[in-house]
């Protein structure tokens, strides 16, 4: 089995899950850090939609400056949050892993053997 994680070393979490896949038997494991290589849009739709998520479910708010470009009030749109997470990747929650079996958004890091 294949496993991609959309992987920030300096996130706990994100080096927890890594953790589990990299001792997981049979798991080839692909990691992006999303800080070097940006989120494409395309990309970012399709993990919200395989987890069942929208982007304003994925939007990190916390350690970021989410609040005050104003992508936490109710009227604004998927759109806009998407275009916010494309130029700055550091506002998507983490870490997503994705499998055959399907995506995760790995809060807390055991999520990610749903889809192991």
């Amino acid at each position: 089995m294949i496993a991609t994680i959309w992987h920030n070393p300096g996130c706990g979490t994100s080096r927890k899950t890594l953790e589990i896949l990299e001792k997981k038997p049979g798991v080839a494991l692909k990691v992006i850090e999303y800080k070097k290589t940006p989120f494409e849009r395309e990309k970012l739709v399709q993990l919200f939609a395989d987890a069942g998520l929208t982007a304003r479910q994925a939007l990190r708010i916390r350690g970021t400056d989410a609040a005050e470009l104003g992508l936490t009030r109710d009227d604004v749109s998927e759109d806009e949050i998407l275009d916010a997470m494309t130029a700055n990747a550091m506002l998507v929650e983490r870490p997503f892993v994705e499998t055959e079996k399907g995506v995760r958004l790995c809060r807390p890091q055991d999520k990610v053997q749903e889809i192991l």
